[in-house]
């Protein structure tokens, strides 16, 4: 593979001394573009993205593609045709051995490796005069719109060498023209008294620069301005502007034009002023196929002035129909209405895209029609997956589902998700391996309701615009000999809406998780680090023979008891209790089983404007609370506590604590398919009352591929600690994420990185002050990795390959924390999926 690169790089290094191998003696290769604007350079990306030519790409200033071109060979069918016309007998005795298809595929075949070169690399860029000059009237016209009416652009190509050219742009752009005044002249008394609301807000602004694209978005906003205000006929090509740049001493006079409506008959068109239209009637066809429009609507109901249809009896409640629909009877026409019933009515789940037509009546009124055509009552879906991980070499799922739409009337979702999985492990308490002796099996009940369902109405409050939804649910899971193995049962309760686009509200009022562990006899085997701490220190005192080991679990939680009792085995040193005493603590805690009760509050803020935006913010908070209705109950009624000082619930502590996290992601488009992200996160979760430990499942972890990159999953900290633990985890932690991401070439993007970060023990039972954030000093434990990546964009899904290396690392000394690992034998490989922030 070594060799294989080496001769790669070599013939690219060697080619690389003839850019021009397949320039034509004529022709002359492109190697650089100059835009200048009043003679100052201006290399940003909205002016070079004007020029229609451009040189063949480079990377580090060398232009790969255009090396890797070059290696194919341009007459590669004339060079197999002469070999096989070597000889009349080379010909003729493959002709006889294959069909003529099959030689022609067989040369075909030959040309592969040089037609990937071809596709992979980039044909020379030769200068065209053509391009040129549409570069200089595209920098004109750029100009123009931005204000610079009278902007000349002129090129000048300069010759390099005999084979190569590059080219200056030279703009001159004048003095800028100036908004002066704006005028308006509007027909209509209707849309003339609409303007004249206060409510109305031109984004023309005199004294500002003129911009044509200020022009058009005053367009498109008149447009919806008065259509949402009942203007049903009104378009936007009935805005015009006039300009007046006639010795104004660059100022620009703007006159606002709005003609009458126009109407168009067979041979001839009159002007009408427009009216504001109103609904007069809503019509709701609740099964209408459009394959089948002749189908009868047999039933009719009246419910709050909608008028609703259905073939037989109706099968939905009137009211979740026309919580659906925005548009009321005997309201003013506002376009927006269709939009919002368009978008609540595919959040059901249970329509196909709905149709919504306007019928216009005689005395300046609407009809409107709503068809709905439903989804079948039930539907089936299955999902297989095979998968790998550090527990079991190889396993497959299933996963089937079943969803029935509208089960009580009022368009809600129940889906019921099964899953079962097999794999194949090897576990260290048995010497004999055993095929597919994982299994993990469970199941999740969900229902989904379009509404808020509480005992008071909130419609003020929250209306349907927001799209309100109940979800309930409940599952449970079991696994088998998957580390402790586990049987989890989980219920929850939420809301959810959204105030507008960009803002998600989500409220768990009740939420129920219980843990069991079905195999805490285990868990040496599975924290193997634990288990040889403690076997050291019992060879250490000579408890056991040097040779031998603790057997698990039996001896090794019997040399636990009698370290921690009050006659503990000669030898034992202080530092030895204490770590005995630490191990004994983790291990408690990671086997014990776990109840928790708690309610949330979720806030997202993500000001994307679609999914190819690379200029955005996203902010992410959800506090957490769980224990304090059941403690209060308990001392309420004078609940007995446990021998640990604990009020249990069906034989089970319960978990107290608050939990907040607050994530921050930043993108900044810095043109030219570069972009720097940037990400913050804070997360601590306080453990009090019933509680001073924080259940694994709602602890923090660091490293990984979506985290810090430098360090595995679970492998980094707590603190400055030199844990070697398989599973490190804490209840606080501090990320940050910086990364540079640049387009390669084609598909092909790189990314350079700096992860920093830690976890550490706050306000628990953990006195471990290596692993304990006591004050802002434990801020010198945050570890910092850096490194680079490459990633392929598939455009549906991106492929992630990053390299971390550990650049600060508190595990070690101060004074020798940086570059200790910093090298390729250390590092950190992480193949993901789509960005890590």
């Amino acid at each position: 593979m070594s060799k294989i690169a080496f001769v790669l790089v070599l013939a690219l290094l060697t080619a690389s001394c003839n850019t021009v191998k397949r320039v034509g003696n004529t022709e002359k290769l492109l190697t650089k573009n100059t835009v200048y604007i009043n003679q100052k350079a201006n290399n940003t990306e909205a002016i070079t993205n004007l020029v229609y030519q451009k040189p063949n790409r480079k990377l580090l200033g060398i232009p790969i593609r255009l090396h890797i071109y070059n290696l194919a060979r341009p007459n590669i069918d004339s060079i197999l045709e002469a070999k096989i016309n070597k000889t009349a007998k080379r010909r003729n005795r493959l002709e006889r051995l294959l069909s003529k298809k099959q030689l022609t595929q067989y040369i075909n075949s030959r040309k592969g490796f040089n037609s990937w070169l071809q596709n992979t690399g980039e044909a020379p860029t030769i200068i065209n005069k053509d391009k040129t000059e549409r570069t200089i009237n595209r920098l004109e016209a750029y100009y123009f719109h931005n204000g610079w009416f009278n902007a000349k652009a002129t090129a000048k190509t300069v010759a390099v060498d005999s084979s190569r050219v590059k080219v200056d742009y030279h703009v001159q752009t004048g003095k800028p023209y100036i908004v002066d005044t704006l005028s308006v002249s509007i027909a209509s008394p209707a849309i003339d008294s609409l303007y004249q609301a206060p409510e109305n807000k031109t984004l023309i602004e005199k004294n500002t620069q003129y911009k044509t694209a200020t022009f058009e978005q005053e367009k498109t906003r008149l447009t919806n301005y008065f259509r949402n205000n009942g203007v049903y006929h009104f378009k936007e090509d009935y805005v015009y502007f006039e300009m007046d740049t006639i010795r104004t001493g660059h100022k620009v006079k703007v006159d606002l034009q709005i003609q009458d409506r126009l109407i168009k008959n067979d041979d001839s068109t009159t002007r009408k002023p427009f009216e504001v239209y109103t609904i007069k009637d809503v019509n709701i066809f609740t099964e209408y196929d459009f394959l089948d429009k002749q189908t009868k609507q047999q039933d009719t109901l009246q419910y709050k002035g909608y008028t609703i249809f259905s073939p037989g009896k109706l099968r939905f409640r009137p009211k979740t129909l026309t919580d659906a629909v925005f548009i009321t009877p005997d309201s003013t026409f506002r376009d927006m209405d269709r939009t919002l019933s368009y978008r609540y009515i595919s959040e059901l789940r249970t329509f196909k895209y709905p149709n919504i037509e306007y019928i216009e009546n005689t005395d300046n009124t609407l009809t409107a029609n709503v068809y709905l055509n439903p989804k079948k009552k039930f539907g089936l879906e299955f999902s297989a997956e095979v998968s790998q991980s550090n527990i079991q070499t190889i396993g497959f799922s299933l996963n089937p589902s079943v969803l029935m739409r509208n089960v009580f009337g009022g368009a809600e979702t129940l889906q019921l998700t099964g899953f079962g999985s097999i794999g194949a492990s090897k576990d260290a308490a048995n010497d004999q391996d055993r095929f597919f002796d994982i299994t993990e099996w469970g199941a999740d009940l969900k229902l989904t309701i379009p509404r808020l369902l509480l005992p008071f109405n909130t419609d003020k409050l929250i209306p349907k615009s927001m799209s309100p939804t109940t979800r309930m649910s409940i599952a449970t899971s079991s696994q088998r000999n998957i580390g402790l193995d586990k049987q989890n049962l989980t219920g929850t309760l939420n809301y959810r809406w959204k105030p507008n686009f960009k803002v998600t509200n989500r409220v768990d009022l009740f939420s129920v998780q219980y843990v069991k562990s079905l195999n805490p006899s285990n868990y040496f085997n599975v924290y193997s680090t634990a288990y040889n701490t403690l076997n050291n220190i019992a060879q250490s005192i000579n408890y056991i023979n040097p040779n031998t080991s603790l057997g698990i679990p039996e001896e090794a939680n019997s040399f636990i008891q009698e370290a921690l009792s009050n006659n503990p085995p000669f030898g034992l040193s202080v530092n030895n209790i204490q770590n005995i005493r630490n191990i004994n603590e983790r291990k408690e805690r990671l086997t014990e089983n776990n109840l928790i009760i708690a309610s949330s509050y979720s806030y997202v803020r993500d000001n994307r404007t679609n999914l190819f935006d690379e200029n955005f913010s996203i902010f992410r908070g959800k506090i957490e609370s769980a224990g304090n209705l059941l403690s209060l109950a308990s001392n309420m009624f004078g609940t007995p506590k446990n021998a640990n000082d604990n009020f249990e619930i069906f034989d089970v502590a319960y978990s107290q604590y608050l939990k907040t996290e607050l994530d921050y992601v930043k993108r900044w488009d810095l043109g030219k398919k570069q972009v720097l992200a940037f990400r913050g996160f804070f997360g601590i979760a306080i453990p009090y009352g019933n509680s001073n430990s924080i259940p694994f499942s709602k602890s923090f972890f660091a490293g990984g591929t979506n985290d810090n990159r430098a360090w595995t999953a679970y492998s980094l900290g707590p603190g400055s600690s030199d844990s070697n633990d398989e599973f490190n985890e804490a209840n606080m932690k501090l990320a940050f994420n910086l990364e540079y991401r640049f387009n390669i070439f084609g598909d092909f993007y790189g990314a350079v990185f700096a992860d920093a970060g830690n976890i550490w023990n706050a306000l628990d039972n953990i006195e471990d002050p290596q692993a304990t954030f006591t004050n802002l000093n434990s801020l010198q434990d945050i570890a910092l990795g850096s490194g680079f990546g490459l990633r392929y964009d598939f455009g549906f899904v991106i492929f992630r390959f990053d390299t971390g290396f550990k650049t600060y690392d508190p595990s070690y000394q101060m004074g020798n924390r940086w570059f200790n690992d910093y090298n390729f034998t250390n590092a950190v490989y992480n193949i993901g999926i789509n960005y890590p922030f």
